[in-house]
């Protein structure tokens, strides 16, 4: 039984396997001059663009609004089945509108279709069949390879909802590439949870100001180490005397000076580590965490354009906003 079990999830990955790669050849042909035109009309709108689809198609589509909506593209969803009753008014002349529907003839599009007719409304089908109605109707046609459901019925919407959701997938990313939209950009529609943390700039979790451990070229060894007590990060910055970046000293390096010798005469410079690692204020959180954890280091010093410190960043501040 567990051997059936596996075998039928392993038909299932490979039937729907065997409709991306149908989709693959089809994009890489004729599908490609298409799928070009309809990411030009979206990104010739001034509008939003208006997703449609039923049942299995309407999931679909609901993800591919939310795709479109959180990678720089503003998109929203309308049920057909309630546009006829009043949300046909969410569409507006300067949108474009997506419609999906693997046959092409979903009955409750027929409202949605023909307003987009009436009024002008850019209209891309997402269908398997270019000669149905929806296929006919839209400015711009979709067409999908034919594909054989992992159902094996070959009822159930299965591979033809991940050709669907992967030709969406494709023109999410080609928009998002076409409007050069950034790691900044995507921050600003993902703020929360992890991905939010991970996008963060250090410049927004950083201390500064007076927290920060920052003694001179000259401070003598007692002041250093009453500084590294004092803030509590394990270190302290070193700046020369026009105020850059000069060194840090640590508690590794106050343990091996100590041994050494030297006593309460050892200045900054004596005991610091140059040239130490650094990064600047636009620098990424999940960057950041990276850096420290490929150096072995405990604190990231931030430094402005002129390399003077502008910033700290512990470790432990990283792992508390969930960085990891």
């Amino acid at each position: 039984m567990t051997a059936d079990i596996r075998d039928s999830a392993l038909r299932t990955i490979a039937t729907e396997r065997a409709g991306l790669d149908a989709l693959h050849a089809a994009l890489a042909d004729g599908l490609g001059q298409p799928f070009t035109e309809a990411v030009a009309m979206i990104r010739g709108s001034s509008g939003r663009v208006i997703v449609s689809g039923m049942g299995k198609s309407g999931h679909v589509g609901r993800k591919l609004t939310a795709t479109l909506a959180s990678t720089g593209t503003p998109a929203h969803f309308v049920h057909p089945a309630e546009a006829s009753h009043g949300d046909l008014g969410m569409v507006q002349p300067e949108d474009v509108v997506i419609a999906l529907s693997w046959s092409g003839e979903a009955v409750e599009l027929a409202a949605l279709v023909g307003y987009t007719r009436r009024f002008r409304v850019g209209l891309i089908a997402i269908t398997a069949n270019a000669e149905s109605t929806l296929g006919k109707e839209a400015d711009i046609a979709l067409v999908l390879p034919k594909a054989t459901e992992a159902c094996p019925n070959g009822l159930a919407p299965t591979t033809s909802t991940t050709m669907q959701m992967a030709l969406g997938d494709a023109l999410a990313v080609a928009l998002l590439e076409a409007r050069g939209f950034s790691r900044q950009d995507f921050f600003v529609y993902h703020p929360g949870g992890k991905l939010g943390a991970q996008l963060k700039t250090v410049e927004s979790i950083m201390h500064r100001g007076a927290d920060l451990p920052l003694i001179g070229l000259d401070t003598l060894l007692p002041d250093v180490i009453a500084m590294i007590s004092d803030k509590g990060f394990g270190c302290a910055v070193v700046m020369d005397l026009n105020g850059k970046l000069a060194g840090v000293v640590t508690d590794g390096d106050l343990r091996r000076k100590a041994a050494m010798g030297g006593g309460v005469s050892l200045r900054a410079r004596d005991i610091m580590t140059v040239n130490p690692r650094r990064v600047g204020l636009d620098t990424l959180a999940v960057e950041a965490l990276e850096l420290v954890n490929r150096s072995r280091i405990t604190a990231l010093i931030v430094v402005d354009a002129e390399d003077r410190p502008a910033g700290l960043v512990h470790v432990h501040d990283l792992l508390a906003m969930g960085v990891a």
